[in-house]
């Protein structure tokens, strides 16, 4: 018996009946052309439905359907040149969004994260509705849609889910007291929901190559709750190479990369605390989000979250063109 499709969301797998929310377009093809092509890509807020090509196909238009969906792909993975495709959530568009998730708010945000099963944690959910993403991302922007957006510079903000994501997974190690470091903190939207978590009594590091952003993130934290935490030194913000780490304040309960390594750097690892926890997307075209827990006697553990779309963590000059 055939198994039904299946499809991964958030590092979860689901199986796609027609009419699921959480479901993309597919194309089957005739036998000889044995391909399963997802041609759109979107997030599971937006309603969409599986749609088969009945048996039997022409050759021809069979042809036609996966050479479609193969230019499909090879947008998805080239096109990585413009700030539209160089993020961690990436969607061809097919179809609109619902106007619901578009339109509604900080809170409402997070109810639909909760809704749809992206976090579970009520800490998580806490934090994310008391830090107001609309103070985070440029003017006129989609605050509240699940979607990155570009801020400028060759970089992106993440997308929400994705932050919820990482914030969950890093949950155990931003508890009251720890120290967490945000490499790529970008306009300091998930800095600032770390410094949430561990409190005035944590210590919590950001670090950015861009001058610019840093100065912007500063601003931004400091309009929102977690201001105080910046004014009282638990919270810092800096100018710096990310993929050497910030030393100063090292070893960190959780580290936090925004941005995908080819390889995971050394200097991250040498600053993860034993029995602390790094989240971090690696690859080039194809990239997966890493889980690093370090062990007490300082071995290391990896493990695959999901697949994932991020900019590249690279050199200031590599990013802006040496502008």
């Amino acid at each position: 018996m055939r198994a039904s499709p299946t499809l991964t969301a958030y590092g979860r797998h689901y199986f796609a009946p027609p009419r699921t929310l959480v479901s993309l377009h597919r194309h089957n093809s005739a036998p000889l052309f044995n391909l399963s092509l997802f041609t759109a890509f979107r997030s599971p807020f937006s309603r969409m439905e599986v749609r088969k090509i009945p048996h039997p196909l022409s050759l021809s238009l069979s042809l036609a359907i996966n050479l479609y969906s193969c230019f499909l792909l090879l947008i998805f993975y080239f096109a990585e040149s413009t700030e539209l495709y160089s993020s961690d959530s990436i969607c061809l568009e097919t179809l609109k969004l619902d106007s619901i998730w578009l339109e509604t708010g900080n809170k409402a945000m997070v109810e639909n994260l909760k809704r749809f099963g992206v976090t579970s944690s009520k800490k998580v959910a806490e934090v994310m509705e008391a830090l107001d993403r609309g103070l985070f991302v440029p003017v006129g922007s989609s605050a509240y849609a699940d979607t990155p957006l570009p801020i400028g510079y060759n970089a992106t903000i993440s997308a929400p889910h994705m932050h919820a994501t990482c914030l969950q997974l890093l949950e155990d190690k931003l508890q009251p007291g720890m120290r967490a470091l945000d490499v790529g903190s970008g306009t300091g939207y998930l800095t600032g929901c770390f410094a949430l978590m561990v409190g005035a009594e944590g210590r919590v590091v950001g670090v950015d190559h861009i001058p610019e952003l840093v100065d912007m993130s500063i601003k931004n934290v400091e309009k929102s709750v977690a201001g105080s935490l910046l004014q009282k030194g638990s919270l810092s913000l800096h100018v710096g190479d990310g993929r050497k780490g910030w030393e100063e304040f090292a070893p960190y309960d959780a580290i936090h990369v925004g941005a995908a390594a080819s390889e995971v750097p050394q200097a991250l690892l040498d600053q993860l605390k034993p029995g602390g926890r790094m989240v971090i997307p690696v690859g080039t075209y194809f990239q997966e989000l890493k889980v690093i827990d370090k062990s007490e006697d300082g071995s290391i553990k990896t493990r695959t979250e999901t697949s994932v779309r991020y900019v590249p963590l690279t050199s200031r000059d590599e990013q802006t063109g040496g502008f």
